[in-house]
């Protein structure tokens, strides 16, 4: 059974840093690619960065320079270091495995920046 744990949202205010996580299990972790999508109500989801298996990583326009995404395969688990937050990054984070099977998600993580 796949499964998608998410932890690290929060409060925090302009310009400060939050690292979120994301534990998977009951896929073959290491082979696949990851990714963190954040949706605001009433907005489509949208991308925000993925890391392929070979650890090459991919970001979106309006976080490059400000997010890193890593990923740790013995932990099967995958990172997104935010940095310099601002007001429009609020919004609930979530993790994605897309695999043969289908898409699959985590419960999410609200982030919030705001003074």
């Amino acid at each position: 059974q796949v499964q998608l744990v998410e932890s690290g949202g929060g409060l925090v205010q302009p310009g400060g840093s939050l690292r979120l996580s994301c534990t998977a299990s009951g896929f073959a972790f290491n082979t696949r690619t990851m990714s963190w999508y954040r949706q605001v109500p009433g907005k489509q989801r949208e991308l925000v960065a993925s890391i392929t298996s070979a650890g090459i990583t991919d970001y979106a326009y309006f976080v490059k320079g400000r997010f890193t995404i890593s990923r740790n395969n013995a932990w099967k688990t995958v990172y997104l270091q935010m940095k310099s937050l601002k007001p429009e990054d609020t919004a609930v984070y979530y993790c994605n495995a897309p695999l043969s099977a289908g898409d699959y998600w985590g419960q999410g993580t609200q982030v919030t920046v705001s003074s």
